[in-house]
């Protein structure tokens, strides 16, 4: 029974391995085929809670990107999620409200802003997903999960698997761990300063609307 047991987990491997190379290769067609309209990426926690200064910030952000012909692209969830949907809902009748939902105990349902549902059942599939549909990544107040969407579309940009894009982080809570990054990896030549490139903090709406402009721009010029 063990020896039969071993050969059915061999036998699955292999195929779980060749199901990923055929799911990347995809990946990268439809992310060489592009989208009509500019897209952002918000990530944020789903436990700021509705009517505080971070999550009407986010609103208010969604609001003005979605403005300036922005979609806006969220893990469909509560919290920062649900402001900055609402705020793409608001903002503009053209733009599209994206979620990318996936089940967890506080995130059982989407949230009721949303005009287009992809449900992932792994982080895994989830983050390719932000990456393979946004041409810019924010980053709002969070815990664990939003460091880890920041740090996940960081390493990608390093190695070359996504084209540069900016990554533009909201609030002083991201000063101190740009910080570290510099003090540690950086001085310790783990990670290179070019590596710094497409990060920027800003502290409000309007310089993330001001750094995103030339962005918009130029896609809607290249994309006539």
């Amino acid at each position: 029974m063990q020896i039969k047991e071993k050969q059915v987990r061999k036998f699955l491997s292999k195929k779980i391995q060749q199901l990923n190379n055929i799911v990347a290769d995809l990946d990268s067609l439809v992310t060489e085929i592009g989208s009509e309209y500019y897209r952002v990426s918000i990530f944020g926690s789903a436990r700021i809670k509705k009517g505080t200064n971070d999550y009407n910030q986010v609103y208010d952000l969604a609001k003005k990107l979605a403005q300036n012909k922005t979609d806006i692209v969220t893990g469909g969830g509560p919290g920062l999620m649900e402001a900055a949907n609402s705020g793409a809902k608001d903002g503009s009748s053209d733009s599209k409200s994206f979620g990318l939902h996936i089940d967890l105990p506080f995130e059982t349902t989407p949230n009721e802003h949303l005009d287009i549902t992809y449900h992932h059942k792994k982080f895994s599939s989830r983050l390719d997903e932000f990456m393979r549909i946004s041409h810019a990544v924010i980053v709002t107040p969070g815990g664990i999960g939003t460091i880890l969407e920041l740090l996940y579309t960081w390493q990608l940009i390093q190695v070359n698997h996504i084209s540069s894009r900016p990554i533009i982080l909201v609030g002083e809570m991201w000063d101190g761990l740009i910080d570290w990054m510099r003090s540690e990896p950086l001085n310790k030549k783990l990670i290179d300063k070019t590596d710094f490139d497409n990060i920027e903090i800003v502290q409000n709406v309007d310089e993330v609307i001001a750094l995103l402009q030339p962005h918009i721009n130029k896609f809607y010029k290249n994309n006539k």
